[in-house]
């Protein structure tokens, strides 16, 4: 916004000056409102929006102390903190301008004045306000993404003794700003254990930030995590905050950790140990002040072989280490998860709340999970959606659609949808659900199969 938008109000009992200043400023500035009697200055404020207030010091015959002036000063910064009061004074002495910036004012003119110089004046006024105004509007801005990011819509449901203890040892990690490792198969919760690690935290007001390593290629890695500059590289079009810098302050969340390339775990060591970040094209470094919480579906026996995972990164990454149990080992929380989801589809899709019949709960905690909490999700929203029977009942939870749709009396099934699905739920199970070597035995990158994942409801 620039200063032929700006908005002023002239506020002097001598209406010779208020003429000068309307027919001065008006060529200047988008709106200028006079006023003589300063006792409508909470009016003026209340029914407009100001840019910044040219205030004299003395209202009435005889009047030169500038008492009024300041207690008028001090009256519309109580009203409005960000406005920008510029004083206008005859006889003003040093003292009384001196008094008058220690309450707030930001500038003075004296009378008679100089046209340049009060334009110049109420257009430095003018551009502060707005910055002032950029700058809360921003940091209103970054409250808000810090409140939505560290939010979670899943609360953490788990009465089972498997469960306590994992949430016993967020609570004590938590305030600490020790690096966490959280280990557990696909579907387990491990972001939603990362949030409330951080919700629990000294830096639970600041962002929490979450980025999922298997997803983001190698040539990006340094650029999506370091950030980059203008002209780094093909496509830098403007310069990037990578995501340690977004995090400064607060938490940043490494999921699927366990699968990053071995020259980038050396990378991303570097910057652990030296607290410092070179953006891609910069020779500068940055100093940044994040706690890493990180995540992986790799077994620890696997993290264990240097020839798969850094020994040293680990060492660092896993302070404390938090392994969460497969639903299959904590099924006295199966029905409560259940419950929660059916309620949580049926207001999301306008359906009554039904219940679970005895033999559907029978089959809820029967069922292996494959995809745990995630599987457990997609199959009570599709009996949500589907189910026209008083309760769920064990049809509406399609439990064994994976295994009717692979083979049918010996015979594959030749629907493609339900051959695909088969093969996925195949290859997830040969390798317990760790999404690289599935995805390699599949012949498809990550993030497709994460896509066929969600499309089957695995």
């Amino acid at each position: 916004m620039s200063t032929e938008h700006g908005h002023i109000l002239v506020v002097d009992d001598d209406e010779d000056i208020l003429t000068a200043s309307r027919l001065l400023l008006s060529r200047q500035f988008a709106k200028v409102v006079v006023c003589n009697e300063p006792e409508q200055i909470p009016d003026l404020l209340a029914a407009n929006r100001f840019d910044a207030v040219l205030l004299d010091m003395n209202f009435g015959p005889g009047e030169s102390s500038g008492k009024q002036g300041l207690e008028w000063l001090e009256r519309i910064l109580a009203i409005d903190s960000e406005l920008v009061v510029v004083m206008i004074t005859a006889h003003g002495s040093v003292d009384t301008v001196v008094e008058a910036m220690k309450r707030g004012a930001t500038d003075f003119v004296t009378k008679p004045w100089q046209n340049e110089k009060v334009v110049a004046t109420l257009s430095a006024a003018v551009e502060l306000h707005q910055r002032r105004v950029e700058a809360d509007t921003l940091k209103q801005t970054n409250q808000t993404l810090v409140e939505a990011t560290s939010r979670s819509d899943s609360p953490i449901i788990g009465t089972s003794k498997e469960m306590q203890e994992v949430l016993s040892l967020v609570s004590r990690a938590a305030p600490t700003d020790a690096n966490v490792m959280i280990l557990g198969e696909n579907g387990t919760g491990k972001e939603l254990i990362a949030r409330e690690i951080h919700r629990q935290s000294n830096r639970a007001d600041k962002v929490f930030i979450s980025i999922d390593l298997g997803a983001v290629s190698e040539s990006l890695f340094e650029s999506e995590l370091f950030g980059h500059k203008k002209g780094a590289f093909t496509g830098a079009i403007a310069d990037r905050v990578g995501r340690f810098q977004a995090a400064d302050g607060g938490t940043l969340f490494l999921d699927e950790i366990g699968n990053l390339a071995l020259h980038l775990q050396t990378k991303l060591l570097s910057v652990l140990e030296q607290r410092i970040v070179t953006p891609v094209g910069s020779t500068i470094g940055q100093e940044f002040d994040v706690r890493i919480v990180c995540a992986t579906n790799v077994p620890r026996s696997e993290l264990a072989n240097e020839n798969r995972f850094r020994q040293d990164l680990l060492f660092r990454l896993n302070t404390v280490e938090i392994t969460l149990p497969p639903l299959r080992d904590r099924r006295q929380d199966i029905s409560p998860i259940a419950d929660h989801y059916s309620s949580l589809y049926a207001k999301k899709y306008g359906k009554p709340v039904k219940s679970f019949s005895v033999l559907a709960r029978q089959a809820l905690n029967q069922y292996a999970w494959p995809g745990n909490i995630r599987a457990l999700r997609h199959s009570v929203e599709r009996a949500v959606i589907l189910s026209t029977n008083d309760e769920f009942e064990p049809a509406d939870l399609q439990l064994n659609s994976v295994s009717d749709a692979s083979t049918k009396s010996g015979v594959p099934h030749l629907n493609l949808e339900q051959l695909e699905k088969a093969t996925v739920v195949e290859a997830l199970r040969k390798h317990a659900f760790n999404i690289s070597k599935a995805s390699k035995e599949l012949g498809l990158t990550r993030a497709s199969l994460y896509r066929r994942m969600e499309k089957h409801d695995l």
